[in-house]
């Protein structure tokens, strides 16, 4: 399609790629790549901050011409007015985060790119080589952040600073670039590219040495970052201005149905047993002895769900039929990720699963987390915007909403759940496990960011009031969460407000949607004809999904 606005969301999109190179290969921009680097400095947070302001009032002179031209401007307004205000507050200037922050982003941008030719490895090489000029860039940007007395929190420089001594092969690691340019072997780069990783391992270690030196001792010890902050990391992270208490008031009854149904199904499983002897009997029945087992089976169970939904319950474009799960050996966060396949479809969609040290792997647990980074959840929704064609805008093809793509992957745990694929004993239990940790995610993290009190029939067990400790204890006994995901969790969501709300809020919004297209349909309702159609919208705001579903039908 081509109108005014498209053609203005497609050129958001080349021009944010000009200015962000690292954005256009994690998204996976397709097209001619001129740089390699990203200018980080205060000068290139201004350009995309311009560039953010300048298309808003462009798309304000604009109007819609049809209702997939509409769709279009209400996504790329409502995305672009949030971070036109994040910018606003300063957040860029203290944009310190772990374990899912810069840091990663920037490692893993070198692992996203391809690798096919010479010309593949020398950009790599580039981007190695390019590490020192990105880190110092953003370095200055933190400094320019601490003048203005806009600093992000202790913990997070702390916490951010252990994760780059990692990447660095510091601290007892494997430095995370040497595996990636192994895979060259001994050709015409390979000076070009040891040079370009050692460079970056150094410039990370650089970095870390800067966070705890410099940026932690004047940083606040607060992990929460109140509400005037909090409003707008809401709204970025679910396309809705929700009431916080009423969310947190939710969360905690929400939790409560769970435990309920989680000490039925464990009673199912060992009648009079307690969590941790059912944990233990699950850890020792259903699971796997090595990474290299757990690999393996993750990309069965990929396979199998892609083939028993395929022309049942969704129709999947061809591109869409295979994921790859890949093991993040590196990786501090304790949790699996997914990334999109790229813009032309080269890069497949793939999972990342942190083996976090581990050598036994509990698949009874793991089970719900594949439906949910891999279909019916973000490979299939996020896949499905891929595929779209011109139905969508480019810039709805490459971009999201968390509480629309999060709520819609723990919807497809639920539906996992309908259509009877926990069978397999404990596995159902690990869903609800996992449904319970997401509940408890959005009491502990406006719980801690807004310094909301503790339910009168907690206080005795937790205290009056949030801390840091308070929630890693939180999320351990009511998250069910292993002991080895506990604190970066925790690190995850003081960093990152709001986040860690779009699981539960997104799948209450989804699950709304549906309950009103049963009820409004009748007879008529046909679920796989829904889904469909929802998909084919492609990101929503959370506060117009209800309004646009009943749009499509």
């Amino acid at each position: 399609m081509t109108t005014p606005i498209f053609d203005l969301c497609d050129e958001f999109v080349t021009r944010s790629a000009e200015l962000d190179p690292i954005f256009a290969t994690m998204r996976g921009i397709a097209g001619p790549v001129t740089r390699v680097a990203t200018d980080f400095g205060p000068d290139g947070v201004a350009a995309r901050a311009d560039l953010v302001d300048t298309t808003l009032r462009r798309l304000d002179a604009l109007t819609p011409t049809s209702d997939d031209d509409r769709l279009a401007a209400v996504h790329l307004r409502e995305r672009l007015a949030v971070e036109r205000d994040s910018h606003e507050i300063g957040e860029p200037l203290r944009s310190l985060r772990a374990p899912f922050g810069m840091l990663s982003t920037l490692r893993d941008s070198v692992d996203l790119m391809p690798r096919a030719d010479a010309d593949q490895w020398a950009a790599v090489a580039a981007r190695l080589a390019a590490m020192p000029e990105m880190l110092g860039g953003w370095r200055t940007t933190l400094d320019l952040g601490r003048s203005r007395g806009l600093h992000a929190a202790r913990r997070q420089a702390v916490e951010a600073a252990a994760q780059a001594r990692r990447y660095a092969g510091a601290d007892g690691a494997s430095p995370t670039f040497d595996t990636i340019i192994a895979g060259y072997g001994d050709g015409p780069l390979a000076a070009a590219l040891g040079a370009g990783a050692e460079a970056a391992h150094r410039a990370y270690l650089e970095f870390a040495g800067y966070l705890t030196d410099v940026y932690a001792p004047t940083a606040p010890e607060r992990d929460g970052v109140g509400s005037d902050r909090y409003v707008v990391a809401s709204r970025s992270a679910l396309g809705d201005t929700v009431d916080p208490v009423d969310a947190y008031e939710w969360g905690w009854d929400e939790l409560y149905r769970l435990e309920a149904e989680i000490a039925a199904e464990q009673d199912a499983i060992k009648p009079g047993a307690g969590h941790a002897e059912i944990v233990a009997l699950l850890d020792e029945t259903s699971s796997v002895p090595t990474p290299e087992a757990y690999q393996q089976w993750l990309q069965e169970q990929h396979d199998a769900a892609i083939s028993r939904l395929d022309g049942v319950h969704f129709d999947l474009h061809p591109a869409l039929r295979t994921v790859n799960a890949v093991l993040a050996t590196g990786s501090s966060s304790g949790a699996a990720y997914y990334t999109p396949p790229s813009e032309d479809l080269s890069r497949p969609g793939r999972t990342w699963w942190p083996v976090a040290g581990r050598q036994r792997f509990g698949v009874w647990k793991e089970l719900t987390t594949v439906f949910h980074e891999g279909v019916p959840g973000h490979h299939l929704q996020l896949g499905a915007a891929r595929v779209a064609g011109d139905r969508l805008s480019r810039y709805s093809r490459i971009s999201g909403v968390s509480g629309h793509g999060e709520g819609w992957a723990l919807y497809a745990e639920r539906l996992a759940d309908e259509l009877g694929w926990f069978a397999e004993p404990g596995t159902r239990l690990g869903m609800l496990h996992g449904s319970a940790l997401r509940a408890t995610r959005v009491i502990v993290d406006i719980g801690l960011h807004l310094d909301l009190p503790m339910p009168a029939r907690e206080a005795d067990t937790y205290g009056p009031r949030w801390t840091f400790d308070v929630g890693e204890r939180v999320l351990a006994e009511r998250g069910r969460l292993a002991p080895h995901r506990v604190h970066p969790e925790m690190v995850r969501y003081a960093g990152w407000p709001a986040q860690a709300t779009a699981y539960k809020l997104g799948e209450r919004a989804w699950l709304a949607a549906r309950d009103e297209a049963k009820a409004r349909q009748g007879a008529a309702f046909d679920i796989k004809a829904w889904h469909t159609a929802a998909l084919a919208l492609g990101p929503i705001g959370l506060g117009g999904l209800a309004e646009t579903l009943r749009r499509a039908g």
